[in-house]
């Protein structure tokens, strides 16, 4: 297999863990407007994902890190077009990152009210917009045969990117959801299993509407469907063992079918672009292909020796931070850092 095929997993295995690890993180962040009823109960969620948070953000550096070293004209094509978007999504992971640190440093109303919007707003607009970001590559961008694109503001934003985005959202959510009851007890517990329950039957709408439109909105199904069709038929699977779960409560089970469903979802986007990282709506010719996208055979062999190195020691660490922080959280104000 050729290092650049190697790289473009690569970094589909480090969107599919950024997605995993932070979609629960933003689901966290979107549960202290819906689910808590007190600042005890803020505080509570936002501890479950206060040692883990910042770790998991670094997903997604190392994967825009991989795309500029491995496959630079990807990068520049991606972050020239997408400039806009890219910038309010890195504003609003910014302002939550500053939100969780600043919402307890103030005793005033007004200012912990300011703090929890700016969570709840950093927590609901990365995973919309990178539902629009990934099924807009899908779907297929303005692009010439110099690289460059032009995309106007239907091409980000339509019926199409718009599902994948809510998509995204109601997926984290219930996923936040599911982490929440792993991590605490009591009412709060019951209520974020009560709630995933609710929510449970509209992730199900977007998750069916996201597959019919990518069926008739895109060529996946046409250029990848052999591989495609099972995915999708697995993540309606898991998506019916996940009622079984939550209706019986077990937590575990239903924290990884969620987390299935979104890495299989992730993972089907990749799938989708194969052999290709964007595809032209101008033309297929223009296609950028992952050989054309690639950076030299050298630079390929070096990073891939550093990779293999540096990744399961990073992987080994992961493991165990989450597994010296594994205890549910009992609401003891003195044992609570945010």
């Amino acid at each position: 297999m050729p290092l650049s095929d190697i790289w473009f997993i690569l970094i589909a295995v480090l969107f599919i863990g950024f997605i995993f690890l932070e979609g629960f993180d933003f689901g966290v962040g979107m549960s202290t407007k819906f689910l808590a009823k007190d600042d005890l109960d803020k505080r509570v969620i936002i501890n479950t994902i206060g040692p883990v948070w910042d770790a998991n953000e670094v997903w997604l550096i190392t994967a825009g890190g991989a795309m500029f070293a491995a496959f630079p004209h990807w990068y520049a094509t991606v972050f020239s077009g997408f400039y806009m978007p890219f910038v309010v999504l890195l504003l609003a992971l910014i302002i939550r990152g500053v939100a969780f640190e600043f919402r307890g440093k103030g005793d005033s109303e007004a200012w912990v009210k300011t703090w929890d919007w700016a969570i709840f707003i950093g927590s609901i607009l990365p995973p919309f917009l990178f539902g629009v970001f990934f099924t807009s590559l899908v779907r297929g961008l303005p692009i010439d045969g110099e690289m460059n694109m032009y995309a106007g503001f239907t091409d980000f934003v339509n019926v199409y990117t718009v599902i994948g985005g809510i998509t995204f959202v109601v997926l984290s959510y219930l996923h936040g959801l599911l982490f929440i009851s792993l991590k605490t007890v009591g009412s709060l517990r019951e209520r974020a299993n009560a709630a995933a329950l609710k929510v449970y039957a509209l992730t199900g709408v977007f998750v069916v509407l996201f597959m019919i439109f990518t069926y008739f909105d895109t060529n996946a199904f046409t250029d990848r469907g052999a591989i495609i069709v099972p995915m999708y038929a697995l993540a309606l699977l898991l998506y019916g063992l996940l009622f079984f779960f939550l209706k019986t409560k077990r937590e575990g089970l239903s924290f990884t079918m969620t987390g299935l469903i979104l890495i299989i979802v992730m993972a089907s986007f990749f799938v989708a672009l194969f052999p290709n990282v964007m595809i032209s709506s101008m033309d297929p010719a223009f296609n950028m292909s992952i050989a054309d996208a690639a950076s030299g055979e050298y630079s390929l062999k070096i990073m891939t020796v550093v990779a293999f190195t540096m990744v399961p020691i990073v992987l080994a660490y992961t493991i165990w931070s989450y597994y010296v922080f594994r205890k549910r959280l009992t609401g003891d104000k003195e044992h609570l850092e945010y």
